[in-house]
């Protein structure tokens, strides 16, 4: 029999039941665009290079994507996929053009789920404006099937150049100078108009913490706030992250009571009182398995700790980030382990290429003594 369509997700723990998994399907290095460099390290073998990655890193990368779909299964979770658009298309608008785009491996960046809502985020990169289309056939049939659902689309930025500060991340700046400026929210985007990607945003029923960086910029903060009046939005920073892009690398809620964070990215001790009133744990994650992320790869080692939790007892970690597997073995978790590092370089791990579409649980306030 099959389950009925239902959207809704609170929180990042409760048991999941239904969940989309990206596709790697015409996966592109992005061509150059403003606030693109954030992405590409310095020493990285992208400097330069933009076009359709090799098809056998596209089909190695979706090999990886359907086992896990299928592990996913397995335990009785319902898994989506979207349908890609050709990401090898260049994007034309009034106010840019760009030669390429990106991917659809990544849901959780693009669509924000908060109770019976799926948010389409703005995004900030040019290159994935459009990404959105890959998961509109999906929304489409959520939104047939369920009655209750909430289909919203995030005011769609122009991304002119006046949306970036000119030469940010040019090579004279050095990193002291770059750790100075995210200490003092000076972010590569600026306050131009409304910017948030959804991997900014971690739930915690009726708090959603935010993080403030490249991708989300305090009006996109203010925008959550003002279009979720019932919840309470907390902005949080994490001064030793020169390059800030995306929450879940660095601030992971593993359970009720219990987050890792990166510590190389410390959340400042006036932002941790909050949480600590509130009885939770925050732990410094384990280190990397791993000195340098994959080739061709935009993301750090800290994808160790983009995990993705199954429910409170039950997490699911990269099969050879080892130490990150055996700290949450230790804290009394069953830890599934899911090889996908061959997929990092198509937007991120485990919990970057997924998105819930349903979580059991209802909305519960976890932080009594904000």
């Amino acid at each position: 029999m099959t389950r009925a369509i239902k959207v809704s997700s609170w929180n990042e723990w409760d048991p999941l039941r239904h969940v989309i998994v990206g596709k790697a399907d015409h996966g592109q290095i992005p061509a150059p665009e403003p606030a693109l460099n954030a992405k590409v390290p310095e020493e990285s073998d992208m400097r330069g290079r933009w076009g359709r990655r090799s098809k056998d890193s596209i089909a190695r990368a979706n090999e990886l994507l359907d086992e896990f779909s299928a592990l996913l299964r397995r335990r009785g979770i319902r898994v989506d996929r979207p349908d890609p658009i050709d990401h090898n298309l260049a994007i034309a608008t009034p106010d840019f053009t760009v030669a390429n785009q990106f991917t659809c491996m990544a849901p959780r960046d693009v669509l924000l789920t908060i109770g019976n809502e799926i948010i389409e985020a703005t995004m900030s990169y040019r290159c994935r404006w459009f990404e959105y289309l890959s998961y509109r056939p999906l929304l489409e049939h959520y939104f047939e099937a369920d009655r209750g659902f909430r289909h919203v689309a995030a005011p769609k930025p122009r991304l002119t150049d006046r949306s970036y500060r000119p030469d940010y991340f040019a090579d004279r700046i050095d990193e002291p100078t770059r750790l100075e400026w995210t200490a003092r929210k000076h972010f590569v985007t600026t306050e131009q108009e409304i910017l948030f990607d959804a991997a900014d945003v971690t739930r915690f029923g009726r708090d959603l913490v935010v993080q403030h960086g490249f991708t989300t910029n305090a009006k996109g903060i203010d925008w959550l706030r003002r279009h979720f009046p019932s919840h309470r939005v907390h902005a949080v920073n994490f001064p030793g992250d020169p390059y800030p892009i995306h929450i879940d690398c660095t601030f992971v809620p593993i359970r009720p009571g219990l987050i890792l964070n990166n510590p190389l990215r410390r959340l400042p001790d006036e932002q941790r009182a909050f949480f600590a009133r509130n009885d939770w744990l925050i732990l410094e994650a384990a280190p990397p398995a791993h000195n340098e992320p994959p080739p061709l790869c935009y993301s750090s080692v800290w994808l160790s700790m983009n995990v993705l939790v199954l429910d409170p007892k039950t997490v699911c970690v990269e099969a050879s980030e080892v130490r990150q597997a055996e700290q949450l073995d230790r804290l009394g978790l069953e830890v599934v382990p899911v090889e996908l590092r061959d997929a990092y370089p198509f937007g991120g791990g485990l919990h970057c290429c997924t998105a819930d579409v349903w979580r059991e649980g209802t909305c519960e306030d976890y932080f009594p003594r904000g």
